[in-house]
């Protein structure tokens, strides 16, 4: 049997009028077979944030590590706030964040690849010559957490207060580790003993955070400037004594900490966030669905309460707003690192 086209087959109709009406129709059949063959075939065509969608969320810092932590828990929530999307967590620890920043910035300006990093991400702007991406090249959707930077020594010392800590450093040179040089702990600690404390500091890098608390257990080095939730469990063990964080007052969950202000260094304010990016390119729709989204799970009692107990506040706002507050945050950054004398790499 032969296999007519749909030209072939109007021809045989006879009847001038029949055959102009079913060549209407063939048209219109046709229009609607290329629209589907676009929209459903096309390999180009634009996936929507929904049911069923697969959101990958990088973490640029190793599992276990402030980002990981507050990436998991809000990417546990996320998925439902967004339709029902499935949420996928994929480490890419490794300079600084930098290499998780530039799967994102290179990324399928879709909304379905988020970056979760810290403040690193602006410090690196300033750092960092060749990293291969731009701050231009991100989108920030939320700087989701924020806890203030601490530092910490051996249980051991007998300081008790952060003035009695810093009088040491007259009789002997006193050092600090850090997670290690180009963090902003360390930028943040360096540029208090420099510049506002006058102190003289030997700073000791570490490849990270627990390395160093370790060495700081050990005897081999007299304080850290870390993040706080790395060192909660060691305080409430009373195994280290955290002298001083860099917030505004003292914390509800945390409130035997005190504070730099308390020691009269009030001008002395530092933090380290978690955000979560976009790339720069994601239609403005995408990133407010996701920024709303964030901000949804942020405000749940759960998350809230948890997050609070291990040190971070949580900071849901516009996606204007957290733009605005990540490119302060490169600004601030940069000044505290021109202080220090550091230079780019």
């Amino acid at each position: 049997m032969r296999n007519f086209q749909i030209p072939e087959i109007v021809s045989h109709i006879s009847g001038p009028i029949l055959r102009g009406r079913v060549k209407a129709l063939a048209a219109r059949i046709g229009a609607l077979l290329w629209v589907g063959i676009v929209v459903v075939g096309c390999p180009g065509a634009r996936a929507e944030i929904g049911p069923g969608q697969n959101i990958t969320i990088y973490v640029g810092f190793a599992a276990g590590g402030a980002s990981d932590i507050v990436a998991r828990l809000l990417g546990s929530r996320l998925g439902e706030r967004l339709g029902g999307a499935n949420v996928i967590i994929e480490n890419r620890p490794g300079a600084s964040g930098e290499i998780a920043a530039r799967i994102v910035a290179g990324s399928e300006p879709n909304g379905m690849s988020i970056l979760a990093t810290t403040t690193a991400l602006a410090v690196s702007e300033t750092l960092s010559k060749s990293k291969g991406f731009t701050a231009k090249d991100l989108r920030a959707v939320s700087l989701a957490a924020s806890t203030p930077d601490s530092l910490v020594i051996n249980s051991e010392n007998p300081a008790k207060t952060l003035n009695e800590f810093l009088a040491q450093a007259k009789g002997k040179d006193i050092s600090f580790g850090s997670a290690g040089v180009g963090t902003s702990t360390y930028v943040a600690a360096a540029y208090f003993f420099k510049e506002i404390a006058k102190a003289d500091a030997i700073h000791v890098p570490f490849p990270g955070g627990a390395p160093a608390l370790n060495s700081l257990m050990g005897g081999h080095i007299d304080a850290v400037a870390i993040t706080l939730p790395t060192i909660v469990p060691f305080v409430r063990a009373g195994k280290l004594r955290g002298i001083a964080i860099a917030s505004a007052e003292r914390l509800k969950d945390l409130p035997d900490l005190p504070t730099y202000r308390e020691s009269g260094y009030t001008d002395f304010l530092s933090s380290t966030w978690v955000g979560f990016f976009v790339s720069s390119k994601t239609k403005d729709g995408d990133a407010e669905k996701i920024n709303v989204a964030f901000n949804e799970v942020l405000k749940e009692p759960g998350i809230e309460k948890r997050l609070q107990e291990i040190g971070f506040q949580p900071n849901p706002a516009s996606l204007k707003d957290a733009n605005e507050k990540f490119h302060s945050e490169v600004e601030t950054w940069r000044d505290r690192i021109k202080a220090i004398g550091m230079e780019p790499q």
